[in-house]
């Protein structure tokens, strides 16, 4: 019994560390570039806010986290019953753990803004971004594009 508790306690230690590994770096926010934005040229056009509507922005995906989820389900089910009974246990634990850390990866919303800017060369864009750089109507900004993103800085 003590070795399941122990095995249980490390494997919740585990998936808790290596989600927040992986969510580190994983970003939407204007101010946070990729590596594989280093270095590239990226084209600045400048414009002012129209509009700014508060959004959520759906939780990302987590493919390691989901497999510690089906992993602690597993090991959760499997403490119930012997022989079959402790397999079937497994089984649908490994299946409610995964599905469950899968609805809450998805439940984890972020803050975001879609901004309505009118470009100086007279476009009207739109851009969802992380609500962590603060922008408001009438603002100028800098809305930098390439390497497939887009993004809008205050000036």
């Amino acid at each position: 019994m003590t070795t399941r508790i122990v095995a249980t306690s490390l494997t919740l230690l585990s998936v808790a560390l290596l989600a927040g590994c992986a969510n580190m770096y994983n970003s939407d926010s204007a101010a946070v570039y990729s590596k594989s934005d280093m270095r590239q040229i990226h084209e600045v056009e400048y414009g002012k806010i129209l509009d700014v509507k508060n959004v959520k922005m759906e939780g990302d995906k987590n493919d390691l986290l989901t497999l510690g989820g089906t992993a602690l389900g597993g090991i959760a089910g499997s403490s119930i019953g012997q022989g079959r009974g402790s397999a079937a246990g497994a089984v649908l634990g490994a299946m409610v753990g995964g599905m469950a850390t899968q609805s809450m990866q998805r439940g984890a919303t972020k803050d975001a803004y879609e901004l309505t800017v009118q470009t100086d060369k007279g476009r009207t864009i739109s851009i969802v971004q992380e609500a962590d750089v603060p922008l408001s109507v009438g603002q100028r900004v800098k809305i930098i594009t390439g390497n497939g993103t887009a993004r809008i800085m205050p000036m």
